[in-house]
């Protein structure tokens, strides 16, 4: 099994990713894939681009198949996340009437938007069948990477 990298050296890779210059293509994909790869409680990872700031349209993801890949701004946890500008965690979705059913082994959820100049253009969803798997260090951690992404927009 390949060595895990730590937080700081995830970020590390993402900064030099953001500077290439096919960054804008690149980014997400590696994005998805270093956490997806780096984070043993991230089992579902994806990221949402928003469309005409109505609907959230599934961009690279990885874990299985979503039946979300379009969600109006607004709906479930996702679209409470680009309503509010805010991170989102939920330690039960089972508990929150907001969350739209992908997996039945999906027990928590994060979701963290993206910004780019004040403005919501995206987020990050990361699905954990632990739980109240996310901590303050996933919130801290996953919102770094989050603005580390704006570069792809």
């Amino acid at each position: 099994m390949p060595t895990q990298f730590s937080h700081s050296e995830v970020l590390d890779r993402l900064r030099e990713i953001a500077c290439q210059a096919d960054a804008k293509n690149k980014l997400p994909f590696e994005t998805v894939q270093l956490l997806k790869d780096n984070c043993t409680h991230y089992d579902w990872v994806g990221i949402y681009s928003l469309e005409s700031d109505e609907e959230l349209v599934l961009g690279p993801f990885l874990g299985k198949p979503s039946p979300h890949t379009r969600i109006k701004a607004g709906d479930g946890i996702c679209g409470a996340a680009v309503r509010e500008e805010n991170t989102i965690i939920v330690d039960d979705v089972n508990s929150d009437p907001r969350y739209l059913a992908c997996s039945l082994e999906t027990r928590s959820e994060i979701v963290v938007p993206i910004f780019k100049d004040g403005k919501v253009v995206g987020e990050l969803d990361i699905d954990s069948h632990t739980p109240a798997a996310f901590t303050d260090q996933d919130r801290h951690f996953l919102e770094e990477v989050c603005r580390i992404l704006a570069v792809a927009y």
